[in-house]
């Protein structure tokens, strides 16, 4: 695969990256989206200072507006993997994630807790879809 296969998906609906990389890289019809993290789209500012509910609401926003960027759905997510700062907070960002991701199957998904993320943000979710 040379860098002329892929692509860069880029959308004002979702925030814009906090560093060097793209929203999400479209290749031979894998879809790799950036981890989000609860900022709004427009002003870039952190969601729901503490509150993991609001804060994972916005995430997937998020991650929906660049997979329909990319001409996709959450349909399509094969894969997911969901940082969270307190462990604790599982059982809320399932319930809400079970939202998003009714369709069968699920997407394959791995939970990790981590010592902090961007912006002290408490969740941040990535994903990789099946466009092709």
């Amino acid at each position: 695969m040379n860098s002329s296969s892929l692509k860069a998906i880029v959308t004002k609906s979702a925030p814009a990256p906090v560093g060097p990389y793209s929203q999400a890289v479209l290749a031979n019809g894998w879809l790799y989206c950036s981890g989000q993290i609860p900022l709004h789209p427009s002003s870039g500012r952190l969601v729901g200072e503490g509150d993991v509910e609001k804060q994972t609401r916005q995430v997937l926003s998020n991650l929906k507006a660049v997979l329909s960027a990319a001409g996709g759905s959450t349909s399509q997510v094969v894969r997911t993997t969901i940082y969270l700062v307190d462990l604790k907070d599982f059982g809320k960002v399932n319930a809400i994630y079970s939202e998003t991701f009714e369709e069968e199957p699920s997407p394959a998904r791995a939970c990790i807790q981590v010592a902090a993320l961007p912006k002290d943000a408490r969740i941040e979710i990535d994903c990789v879809a099946w466009l092709g």
